[in-house]
């Protein structure tokens, strides 16, 4: 296995994977999407809310909202010495008091830890003139496969494209016209391959080439494959926490079997 950092930005990375099958591929991206923890409010005690909002709007709303979340010290609740009391080693705590007139956002709610808190400047509600909301909300770490609200990422992947243009191309152009990405370019009077990796193998450049001069195949051993952290965790964080459960999972099986 052969891994490439093509691209990182912001929250997002981009990795070249070479040889390995597609299932181990998928098995990556399934892992990053069910099995990487991550911080998401779970219970909220509302002790005045006369928002236009329900509570349990204003809940599910809090439930949503990404979290910083630093896996090195935090239990699960299930797992955690208190025995699912909710202590400080599983259980992340914040609150809000606020009056109207204003909008409530993400970053109003006051966290007990000074790193782990919600991610800046999302909406939650917005107050009228003597509106109030105060409410004690308690966050823990959960995984994708039991509710999307601890999904780390959106992850994707896609197979490595090939091109390849044969001599019986004639430079008319119809493939250049036809690409959507504009990955063909003319120079020097010869149909040229750009920005390989934006193909999205829809093979419509082969499809107007009349000659079959043009051949687009994704390479089944080599993938391209993106990760955008919706910000509780660094994308290479996620990748790296993937792997690991993918390790220990291979050794639980050998062992079981």
């Amino acid at each position: 296995m052969k891994v490439e950092i093509l691209e990182k930005k912001d929250n997002q990375l981009t990795l070249l994977i070479e040889d390995l099958p597609p299932s181990y591929v998928n098995t990556l991206r399934r892992c990053i999407m069910a099995e990487v923890p991550t911080l998401a409010i779970e219970n909220v005690i509302f002790y005045e809310n006369t928002s236009s909002l329900y509570d349990e709007i204003i809940a599910h709303r809090l439930g949503l909202i990404p979290i910083k979340t630093d896996l090195s010290l935090l239990n699960f609740r299930d797992e955690c010495t208190c025995k699912g009391k909710g202590c400080a080693n599983c259980t992340l705590r914040l609150h809000l008091d606020k009056e109207g007139p204003c909008i409530v956002y993400s970053h109003d709610l006051i966290s007990d830890h000074e790193e782990m808190k919600p991610l800046p400047n999302i909406p939650i509600v917005k107050l009228g003139r003597n509106q109030m909301l105060s409410f004690e909300a308690e966050a823990i770490l959960g995984k994708g496969k039991e509710h999307a609200k601890w999904q780390p990422a959106v992850v994707s992947y896609k197979y490595y494209p090939e091109i390849k243009i044969s001599k019986e191309c004639t430079s008319c152009g119809a493939c250049i016209e036809a690409c959507p990405r504009d990955i063909l370019k003319l120079e020097d009077g010869k149909v040229e391959i750009q920005n390989l990796e934006e193909c999205i193998l829809c093979k419509s450049c082969s499809e107007a080439c009349e000659l079959n001069a043009i051949e687009v195949r994704g390479n089944n051993k080599k993938f391209i494959f993106r990760i955008e952290s919706v910000g509780s965790l660094p994308p290479e964080e996620i990748f790296s926490k993937a792997c690991e459960i993918v390790i220990n999972k291979a050794e639980e099986l050998k062992n079981l079997i």
